[in-house]
């Protein structure tokens, strides 16, 4: 494969494998305002906790973004000659990066403690425990969303030719 066909091969990648991470973060936003506004607390514990309804977000969520760290990092490697579109790629990369770093820092020690949870009376931290799990979500996809749009820009910059 020519290096123009390799690079728009790694460019269509990273941006599904960047869209396909992004996506299930953005729909944790859509379904925040309900969640924190609307829905008892049993209501809440009960879809977040128990019966495995994120069980996929783990199982081809964290693969993806891990890709979506990895995919534009190549991607800037690949276009290192290629200013400004190397310094998007890069930026992609590392706000993706970031987003990863935030969902350890926010939403995985409060999943620690969901994963200590049992049926029965609603536990005494919940709000706080439900506010840190909904914003944590949140914060990770804003990061998610700046990385996207970088990485848009840098394919919109890519020399043609």
């Amino acid at each position: 494969m020519e290096i123009r066909g390799f690079l728009l091969f790694w460019s269509i990648l990273a941006a599904v494998v960047a869209a396909l991470s992004l996506g299930p973060s953005f729909a944790h936003v859509l379904e925040s305002a309900p969640r924190l506004t609307k829905w008892s607390p049993s209501l809440w514990r009960e879809t977040t906790v128990f019966n495995a309804q994120f069980q996929l977000f783990a199982v081809i969520g964290a693969p993806l973004d891990v890709a979506a760290i990895g995919c534009p990092g190549l991607l800037a490697w690949m276009l290192r000659n290629d200013r400004p579109a190397f310094w998007y790629a890069l930026a992609a990369a590392v706000l993706y990066a970031v987003s990863l770093a935030m969902w350890f820092a926010l939403v995985k020690p409060t999943n620690d403690i969901l994963a200590t949870w049992v049926p029965g009376p609603i536990p005494e931290n919940f709000e706080a425990i439900r506010l840190r799990w909904e914003t944590g979500h949140m914060i990770v996809a804003g990061f998610k969303a700046v990385g996207f749009v970088s990485l848009v820009a840098a394919l919109l910059w890519i020399r043609r030719g």
